[in-house]
């Protein structure tokens, strides 16, 4: 018999019952216990000083930025997403569910990020700038007082060169950091699991990266960056499972979006509390996102992930607590999901550690479900977005449905003054001959949904 750390998964699942869903693809919710009595912000991880030198180190990079990316002139080189309203959707989705809803639903537009098109533009972007600015001040090139511009100049593209970058990936975070390292002149390797996009791997090596596939899953593709990067003392590794910097560069959006909603006029307090919903793969983005948001709101801020249910690894690792000493792969599960993004067996033990106290909560969504919302998405609002971005989407009726999780918030989720908001975390890239292949089984999927309703 099969026995995951000394127990049997018949042990397991007496242990811990949801994992009986779990492991059969069911959807399910689960309700951080961990969370449920924290009411300051977070007690440990990096601390505001850490992300506020990330914040300074990204507006000291804005005009190198848009001198590289015309499409970032507009905003004179921020790297930023619009904040925007979805009253179809937010009308739609609680009348499907039956549900008598109230509040304010907002889209984070990350899938409308510029540069490289999802949320990994914010921590894999980052990560680049960052090294690369500690090249350029320790060749004399550069000190953090002059334009950032001038990195732009062949001079600063010579020394990069010298210099390469590696890095496991799905897909997105791989596409942010080739796009960005090769713009710089640095040498650029992306290990690519099966799972990702051919498009993704076609417009990598358009830029000049190195692609290298694996008929493997994420953690493989991870490790093979790790290795080549232990054989070459100038190869930067960036490491999704562990890296502070990705975290950091997450988690500069809390900030970000502190603003927008300010310029909302959208208040967040213990009377108006504020509903988060973030996909998660292996876990950086919506972990350094959570961070973010609960060092400057506490509780009154609840965050949720959202994994596909083929690959609900941070659910595991957090309901079990073996975090990365257990795969979806132990319990059985295929981890082959189309949120390629999403398709992680393993979470990062540095995030679900910190996400022990901090995530209030951890639902699965079927594959079927995120190419119907993919569809209902456009149908409502026109906007298109990639099959893992639509994770997020269905929390909202999720989250508002649950009673238990009004106990457990110790809110109305529901309440006229709650803000609801989705991340969309990806899309705007992805060509569209794909995305009709999307929105077309989603479409169907929609059909058939409106028939059984």
């Amino acid at each position: 018999m099969k026995t995951i750390h000394t127990m049997s998964i018949k042990e397991w699942c007496r242990k811990y019952p949801l994992l009986e869903k779990i492991i059969t693809y069911e959807e399910v919710l689960w309700l951080n216990p961990g969370s449920k009595n924290r009411v300051s912000q977070p007690a440990v991880g990096p601390g505001t000083q850490a992300i506020q030198d990330a914040a300074d180190r990204l507006e000291r990079f804005r005009p190198y930025i848009a001198s590289v990316f015309p499409e970032t002139r507009p905003d004179k080189g921020l790297i930023e997403s619009p904040l925007r309203p979805i009253p179809a959707m937010q009308e739609a989705l609680p009348e499907e569910a039956h549900l008598q809803t109230n509040g304010r639903f907002l889209l984070k537009c990350d899938n409308l990020l510029p540069i490289s098109g999802s949320i990994k533009a914010r921590g894999g972007i980052y990560e680049v700038l960052k090294h690369a600015e500690q090249i350029a001040i320790s060749s004399n090139l550069l000190t953090p007082n002059d334009d950032y511009s001038i990195l732009a100049e062949q001079k600063a593209r010579a020394i990069f060169a010298e210099h390469s970058i590696s890095v496991g990936s799905t897909g997105n975070l791989g596409l942010s950091i080739g796009i960005i390292g090769a713009e710089l002149g640095f040498r650029v390797s992306v290990h690519m699991s099966a799972d990702g996009r051919q498009w993704k791997k076609d417009l990598l090596r358009k830029h000049g990266v190195k692609v290298i596939e694996y008929n493997s899953d994420y953690s493989h593709a991870v490790a093979a960056g790790r290795k080549q990067a232990q054989q070459d003392p100038r190869c930067h590794f960036i490491d999704d499972e562990h890296s502070m910097d990705l975290f950091l560069g997450y988690a500069v959006a809390a900030r970000r979006l502190q603003k927008q909603l300010t310029n909302l006029s959208i208040a967040v307090d213990s009377d108006h509390p504020l509903f988060v919903y973030l996909p998660c793969g292996v876990g950086g983005g919506p972990g350094g996102i959570t961070y973010g948001l609960k060092q400057i709101f506490g509780s009154d801020v609840h965050c949720f992930f959202a994994e596909p249910t083929h690959s609900p690894c941070m659910l595991l690792g957090l309901y079990t607590g073996l975090h990365d000493k257990v795969s979806v792969r132990d319990f059985g599960l295929d981890n082959i999901t189309g949120a390629d993004g999403l398709a992680v067996g393993r979470p990062s033990s540095f995030i679900a550690k910190l996400m022990e106290s901090l995530v209030d909560g951890i639902f699965t969504v079927d594959d079927r479900e995120l190419y119907r919302l993919l569809a209902l998405l456009a149908n409502t609002e026109g906007i298109q977005m990639e099959p893992s971005a639509l994770a997020g989407m269905a929390g909202m009726t999720r989250i508002i449905a649950s009673s238990a999780c009004q106990n457990h918030t110790g809110l109305n989720t529901s309440h006229t003054a709650a803000t609801h908001i989705i991340w969309g975390t990806g899309g705007s890239m992805v060509p569209q001959k794909e995305m009709a292949e999307y929105y077309q089984r989603g479409s169907k999927l929609q059909k058939q949904h409106n028939k059984t309703c």
